[in-house]
């Protein structure tokens, strides 16, 4: 029997639909608990850079969070790359 995966759009949507999980309130909460690290980044002109919260890092490119990894991975951008 071939194995089916799904992937993390299904599974944000089962969640949300069947789960009952308000993906919404969870996004807005997510959003003011880096409201103002995103500021001091802004108010020094980056575009990339990460923000370590609550034994996590937030990667952020162009004032969206991309991806989410634990703080024991090093996360490093080059200068070029701050400045996309």
């Amino acid at each position: 029997m071939k194995r089916i995966g799904v992937s993390d759009h299904a599974l944000v949507r089962f969640l949300e639909r069947a789960g009952g999980f308000d993906v919404e309130a969870l996004r807005a909460s997510m959003e003011a608990s880096l409201a103002r690290a995103a500021a001091v980044a802004g108010a020094l002109e980056q575009s990339r850079y990460t923000i370590k919260c609550d034994g996590l890092i937030y990667v952020v490119d162009h004032g969206v969070v991309i991806t989410i990894v634990g703080d024991h991975v090093r996360i490093g951008f080059t200068a070029e790359e701050r400045q996309r």
